[in-house]
């Protein structure tokens, strides 16, 4: 009992976990929405604002850049999961031998890099427009047209596995019993075969448009004059973020949130309308009025649905009537007294260590003044330096009296003898002799 209770709460632990490490981003992100401080920081919290979200409304290129994400998201849409479908239904109908390779160059485009798909369709399409004459502004340069091709390519190969996935379950009999019934290939395919795929359809198109609203790699090379939202949003990191990017954020993190609680509401209810066909009378069949249980009591997907619709519509509201006017000017004033205490703790500083240096200098000179006191009973210009700059140091150290000696019984012996040994006695040049000689 014990190892159980030990196993589940290892469960609860690494699901928690495993959520904060998933969610942990998008919460502080979505926090950092709120808070006043022009750099996104979800701490230290200083005013709760909402002028961020009005920011994001005001600029521009934001603007644009999800307007042509739209764009390139409804045209991808429609040609992947086009390409999709038809090599989802080739693939199931095609020669046994065959379906491996074939599903191997489907796939294909999945393990190629973004940027290999985004440069190979700049210059195939510019080659193409090149061959046929056409000029620099034609259609095959266009910047969506060529991001919609990019983006198409590896995009098809996620809509042809989910709609993979659906037919396989598709009864094939079908098909054949409509054909045998009158029908032609498109009726059957379009009153038989397309109700059985519309949810992988949808399924498939919702994965094709957000892999589109999201690709950068492919989309970097073939934008042209249509920037699309992730390369607005990369352009303007390189100088800097504001929380209004983290208010896009917030605003994406709450639609997707409001579509994922939407869509489980809707599949709850059908449940339950298939549960309370299955315990209805055959009066009950024929009139259409079926015994529901309490929508909300037994679908806690359509309950939070309403609680976070509430929470938005609540923020909206507060945010029309709520300025942080006042709670900012606050905080700049706290900032600025707290840098003038900063300023002022570092001129105090810098003053003590001008004084400590200074007593270190005056301590040093004391000492340097002291040693130097006793220097004339050996010379008269003692520098510290082993008298090596000293006048009478030229004379081999003598004093004043004993070049007074020399000089006086210098002529005995020669005329303008010096300390070097007569190397400069005019004398020397005759062999040393005298005059009398």
């Amino acid at each position: 009992m014990k190892s159980f209770s030990f196993l589940r709460l290892s469960v609860w632990f690494y699901l928690a976990i495993f959520f904060a490490y998933l969610l942990g981003p998008l919460v502080i992100m979505s926090v950092t929405a709120f808070n006043s401080p022009e750099f996104p920081r979800a701490s230290p919290w200083e005013c709760l604002t909402f002028e961020w979200f009005s920011a994001l409304f005001q600029d521009e290129r934001i603007l644009n850049g999800i307007w042509n994400s739209i764009l390139v998201g409804a045209g991808t849409v429609v040609l992947s999961v086009a390409m999709g479908l038809a090599g989802a239904l080739m693939l199931t109908q095609i020669w046994p031998k065959l379906r491996a390779t074939y599903y191997t160059i489907i796939i294909a485009p999945i393990l190629i890099p973004g940027v290999v798909l985004g440069i190979s369709t700049l210059v195939f399409w510019d080659r193409i427009n090149r061959m046929l004459g056409l000029g620099a502004d034609s259609f095959l340069s266009n910047g969506l047209f060529l991001t919609i091709i990019g983006q198409s390519t590896f995009i098809a190969s996620y809509c042809m596995l989910v709609l993979v996935a659906r037919l396989q379950r598709y009864d094939i009999a079908l098909t054949e019993a409509a054909l045998d019934l009158g029908a032609t290939h498109a009726q059957a395919f379009r009153k038989v075969l397309l109700p059985f795929m519309k949810p992988a359809i949808a399924s498939a198109a919702v994965l094709a448009f957000l892999a589109s609203f999201e690709n950068y790699n492919t989309t970097t090379f073939t934008f042209g004059e249509y920037p699309t939202l992730t390369i607005e949003l990369a352009q303007k990191v390189r100088y800097g973020i504001t929380p209004a990017i983290s208010a896009l954020a917030f605003i994406i993190v709450v639609l997707t949130v409001f579509a994922a609680l939407a869509n489980e509401a809707n599949i709850r209810r059908k449940e339950l309308v298939a549960a309370a066909r299955k315990d209805a009378t055959v009066e009950e069949l024929e009139s259409g009025r079926l015994r529901l249980p309490n929508f909300f009591s037994s679908n806690w997907a359509a309950v939070a649905l309403v609680v976070v619709a509430c929470l938005t519509i609540a923020t909206v509201g507060t945010a029309t009537v709520y300025s942080p006017q006042q709670c900012i000017a606050d905080i700049r004033e706290q900032k600025r007294l707290e840098t003038e205490a900063r300023i002022q703790e570092l001129r105090q500083r810098r003053a003590e260590e001008a004084a400590r240096r200074a007593a270190e200098e005056a301590e040093k000179g004391d000492a340097a003044t002291g040693g130097t006191s006793t220097a004339p009973a050996t010379g008269g210009n003692n520098s510290g330096f082993g008298n090596v700059f000293d006048p009478n140091a030229l004379g081999g150290g003598s004093s004043d009296a004993e070049e007074t000696d020399d000089q006086s019984s210098a002529p005995s012996s020669g005329g303008g003898s010096s300390a070097f040994g007569g190397a400069f006695d005019p004398n020397a040049l005759s062999g040393g002799g005298s005059d009398g000689n």
